[in-house]
């Protein structure tokens, strides 16, 4: 009994160790966007702000309407491209799941041969921009990312391959239900913790996701927030480096170091407040599935 309280605290104390070092590197994020950049320069980074400033913020917000309007773009393509992935990548999983498909063998060597190999950049911007024509369009933030699913695929087969219980679809088969039926009303409720997971990585991938916008969107009106941060930045520092000599005092006051801190923090505050609630479903579908007679 000793000994297992012992083993207890011993995994609790390693648990909170790992909590704080996971939280300790946003913390000193936060306090660097909200640190004078003259502090910044002389002290370096600190977890409590020498100085305390919002000139970070106020240079950021002082453009808040393309802020706004990447926030909505990057919700937009977050949104649409989650759902839509779920639904691609359970339309593919499950067949691949059922011992009765043709080729089944064949279909899932495929899928997982695309976690190996792929075309490249160039062919792939290619067939993209010359073949469907997405350049400069919303749709170029999306599908490029429905296409790198194999993972993902992979991963719901063989949770529909382990967890779904046979019986459970032979008695639907009885009872007279199609296979729309059996994956509507049967597999997806039975699913759910697994969809709860990879919707979070597909969440996760899609708001983070700025190479799309780097390679496919030159119309700014299209940026994401990851694209306009990224183009905020790298326009502060090539003025910094190229500046003429009567522009020098005003870009030398723009707090370049803060302000990189304070992109980092804008692109992932949203994350941070919606997790909670995504968990509260991730957590919900743990207790959803079963064979229940």
């Amino acid at each position: 009994m000793y000994s297992n309280r012992i083993y207890q605290m011993a995994v609790h104390l390693v648990l909170i160790m790992m909590g704080i070092a996971a939280v300790f590197p946003f913390i000193l994020l936060i306090s660097a966007s909200l640190t004078e950049e003259q502090a910044i320069i002389r002290d370096g980074y600190r977890l409590l702000p020498a100085q305390f400033s919002f000139d970070a913020y106020v240079y950021l917000f002082n453009q808040y309407s393309l802020i706004l309007r990447s926030y909505g773009i990057t919700t937009f393509i977050t949104v649409v491209g989650t759902i839509i992935g779920l639904l691609i990548t359970t339309l593919v999983a499950y067949p691949l799941s059922r011992n009765v498909l043709p080729f089944r063998s064949f279909l899932s060597f495929f899928v997982f041969f695309t976690l190996l190999f792929n075309g490249g950049l160039v062919p792939m911007y290619l067939v993209y921009t010359d073949l469907f024509h997405l350049k400069d369009t919303i749709w170029s933030l999306i599908i490029p990312n429905l296409l790198t699913n194999g993972f993902y695929i992979l991963l719901m087969r063989s949770f529909f391959s382990t967890s779904i219980p046979g019986e459970v679809v032979e008695s639907a088969y009885v009872d007279g239900a199609n296979e729309w039926v059996i994956y509507c009303k049967i597999v997806l409720p039975l699913a759910l913790p697994s969809l709860a997971t990879i919707g979070l990585m597909l969440m996760i991938s899609y708001w983070n996701d700025w190479f799309n916008g780097l390679i496919f969107i030159n119309d700014g009106s299209l940026y994401s927030i990851q694209n306009l941060l990224n183009r905020m930045l790298s326009d502060v520092q090539y003025l910094q480096q190229n500046s003429l000599s009567g522009q020098t005092a005003v870009v030398s006051s723009v707090p370049l170091g803060s302000v990189r801190m304070a992109i980092a923090v804008i692109g992932v505050l949203p994350l941070i407040a919606t997790y909670p609630f995504f968990q509260k479903f991730f957590a919900k579908g743990l207790t959803i599935g079963a064979v229940k007679g």
